[in-house]
């Protein structure tokens, strides 16, 4: 009997367990669950004799990978996979897969809450501003910003996007203006909203020659990773325009010193929360042990990453 294992520092939901639960216990397998460990030891005792490994924003190193002697699949519930070292699963053979889209509405829903946030200066209680009639930038028109561009339009917001990748009739379709460069994108929008994932090509991409292209009033938003935008980059446009915000679900390496230098101007959350509602829970996990189940019954590889 295959065993899975649900392994997660940062649990799922209670419902969302359950769910996976089902599913995994439905097609005959073992279900295990692993929540809250304190070492990263004990994911390497718990994986020595899973078949499967569902994982949030866990890390599986090459040494998770070593000590899994029978894995054979790793799914991460959501779409970013960094936190799994590609090389070293294939190395050994190990699938790793993620779950694009599950999480989506619930990344961008927080994505507008956070430009609403910012432009109503915090919720301090005075006069901010409005979003409709604005401009909004969409920097990788994915799952994600695709749904951004769809409520920023029910905002009254013209949206623009750029991604190199898609066919022109996608942005057609939703009736989104296509810019050809990424400086384009930025000197065009008063607001971007970041959805790119952190690789060798986008790591502090988002750098200081391409904020200050933005115009009056910018706000940059981020929910996608913190090594995607260039910290030193971000201090040194804080520090010269006092028009310039920037929020966002994951907290810099100087969150401390730009929270004391520019409060007004930006915010991060406690924790990375683009997920974080029983919605997306249930999505993801489910997602991940149907893909798990798929792929042990069927050898489906639909969603392989590596």
């Amino acid at each position: 009997m295959p065993k899975v294992l649900v392994a997660t520092v940062k649990p799922f939901a209670p419902a969302a367990v359950e769910q996976i639960r089902k599913i995994i216990e439905n097609a005959g397998y073992e279900f295990a669950l692993l929540e809250k460990y304190p070492e990263q030891s004990d994911l390497h005792a718990a994986v020595s004799d899973a078949d499967a490994m569902i994982i949030r924003s866990d890390k599986v190193d090459t040494d998770v990978i070593q000590a899994a002697d029978k894995l054979k699949i790793v799914v991460r519930a959501g779409a970013g996979y960094d936190n799994i070292d590609l090389e070293a699963a294939s190395s050994k053979e190990v699938v790793a897969m993620n779950t694009p889209g599950q999480n989506s509405n619930a990344v961008a829903e927080l994505a507008i809450g956070m430009m609403v946030f910012m432009a109503r200066n915090q919720l301090n209680g005075t006069s901010g501003s409005e979003l409709k009639g604005k401009t909004i930038g969409i920097h990788a028109y994915g799952y994600v910003g695709r749904i951004v561009a769809s409520i920023a339009q029910g905002f009254g917001m013209e949206v623009f996007a750029f991604d190199p990748f898609l066919e022109d009739s996608i942005f057609e379709e939703d009736e989104v203006t296509r810019v050809s460069s990424v400086e384009e994108l930025y000197n065009s929008c008063q607001y971007i909203s970041l959805h790119i994932p952190a690789n060798d090509t986008t790591r502090k991409s988002i750098n200081y020659d391409l904020l200050s292209l933005m115009p009056k009033g910018a706000t940059l938003v981020n929910t996608a990773r913190k090594e995607v935008v260039d910290e030193g980059s971000l201090h040194r446009i804080l520090k010269e325009r006092k028009d310039f915000s920037y929020v966002s679900d994951i907290a810099p390496d100087n969150a401390a010193e730009l929270k004391s230098e520019f409060p007004d101007n930006c915010f991060f959350t406690p924790k990375k929360m683009g997920a974080q509602t029983s919605e997306a829970n249930i999505n993801a996990g489910a997602a991940a042990a149907e893909q798990i189940v798929q792929f042990l019954e069927k050898g489906d590889i639909t969603f392989k990453v590596n």
